[in-house]
C-alpha cells in the first residue's frame, strides 16, 4: 500500500496549493478516485466546490473537460452526434465532452432531467450509446459533479436513480477564520488562487495501478456482515422509503478498501466504515417525509444506525485477517 500513499499524498500536497484546508474532504475526493467512483459536491455557491473539482483534474495527466449545466442544454450536447460530411458523403460520429476521462459536470441540478439522464449509462457501465451505437469510455473516468441545495431557484432536483451513482457526496462548508485568512492572504499575492498553481502529479498508468492495489485490500467477514446489517437496518427503519442498495453497500466497501489504502494499511478497519457511511450512504436514503430537510435527518439515522448495531470485536478481526 507504500505506493497507493505515497500517490495520495503527492495529489493531496499538490490540491492544497489551491485548497485551504478542507484535508477530510480532500481525503474523500482521492477516496473516490482510488475507488473508481464519482463524486457530488453539494454546497451553496462561492465555497470552492469547482476549484477543488478543477485542482483534482489538473494534478491528473488526463483528458479533463469542464461542462456549465443549464436548463437549455440537451443530451447530445453531453454524449455527441453524427454529423453529415459533405466532403466524402457519410456520417461521422463527432464525441461529446463525456468521453474525457474527467468530467466536471457543474451545477448539474440546473440542467432538466432528460438531460441528467444522459449521464446514467456512462457513469455505471462506463460506455456510452448513441444512434444504436455502443462506445466503451477510456478509463479511469470519473464524474465530479457540483450542485447548489435543492431549494435554490432555477434547480431541478437529481432523481434517485442518479444519486445511486454517485459514490460520495460532500459538503465543502465554509472556512475558519484562520482559513478564511490564508484565503484571502494568497488572493493578494501576484498568482492568486486558481488552478494553475498545480502541477502533474500522476498519470493514468499510476492511478489505474492504485485502484487495482485498493481492490487487494483485505476486509474480514466480520465487516461484511456489519455492513449488510446496517443496510438492512436502513431498509426496516420507520422514517425511511428506501434504505442503502446493493449498490451503495459495494460503494461503501470499495470506498473503505480505498480510504485504507489511502491511510497506508491493506486491511479494513470498523472505524473506515463509520467514517464513510455517512458521505457514501446518507444521499441514497430516501425519507418518508421528503420534506424534513431540517438537521440533515439521513445523517441522523446512520448515527442512530452505527449507536445500536453492534461492531465486530478487534479480537475477532486480527485473527480473520491473519
Amino acid at each position: 500500500m507504500q505506493n497507493v500513499q505515497e500517490l495520495a499524498s503527492r495529489l493531496k500536497q499538490n490540491i492544497g496549493k489551491v485548497i485551504v484546508g478542507k484535508d477530510e474532504e480532500v481525503d474523500l475526493l482521492l477516496t473516490a478516485l482510488l475507488a473508481s467512483g464519482h463524486v457530488l459536491l453539494e454546497d451553496v455557491p462561492g465555497t470552492g466546490k469547482t476549484m477543488l473539482a478543477k485542482s483534482l483534474a489538473s494534478s491528473l495527466s488526463l483528458t479533463f473537460q469542464r461542462i456549465q449545466f443549464t436548463p437549455d442544454l440537451l443530451p447530445s450536447d453531453l454524449t455527441g452526434i453524427h454529423f453529415y460530411n459533405q466532403k466524402d458523403g457519410e456520417f461521422h460520429f463527432r464525441p461529446g465532452p463525456l468521453f474525457a476521462r474527467i468530467v466536471l459536470a457543474d451545477e448539474i441540478n440546473r440542467a432538466t432531467p432528460r438531460t441528467q439522464s444522459s449521464l446514467l449509462e456512462c457513469m455505471e457501465e462506463r460506455q456510452i450509446s448513441v444512434d444504436g451505437q455502443t462506445m466503451k469510455l477510456e478509463q479511469p473516468f470519473m464524474v465530479l459533479a457540483t450542485q447548489n441545495p435543492v431549494d435554490n431557484q432555477g434547480t431541478f432536483p437529481l432523481p434517485e436513480a442518479q444519486m445511486d451513482r454517485f459514490m460520495i457526496r460532500m459538503k465543502l462548508g465554509y472556512p475558519s477564520a484562520p482559513e478564511g485568512r490564508e484565503i484571502l492572504r494568497r488572493t493578494v499575492q501576484a498568482e492568486g488562487l486558481s488552478a494553475d498553481s498545480t502541477v502533474t502529479t500522476a498519470t493514468a498508468e499510476e492511478v489505474i495501478a492504485a485502484q487495482q492495489e485498493c481492490r487487494r485490500v483485505t476486509i474480514a467477514d466480520d465487516l461484511l456482515d456489519y455492513i449488510v446489517a446496517l443496510a438492512d437496518a436502513s431498509r426496516n427503519h420507520p422514517e425511511l422509503a428506501l434504505g442503502i442498495s446493493p449498490r451503495g453497500t459495494q460503494s461503501l466497501l470499495r470506498a473503505c478498501q480505498a480510504y485504507a489504502a489511502l491511510k497506508g494499511r491493506n486491511y479494513v478497519l470498523p472505524d473506515d466504515i463509520k467514517t464513510l457511511l455517512a458521505p457514501v450512504c446518507a444521499h441514497r436514503l430516501v425519507l418518508n417525509n421528503r420534506y424534513d430537510l431540517q438537521d440533515n435527518p439521513a445523517e441522523r439515522i446512520l448515527a442512530e444506525l452505527t449507536d445500536r448495531i453492534p461492531v465486530p470485536s478487534e479480537a475477532g478481526l486480527e485473527s480473520e485477517v491473519r
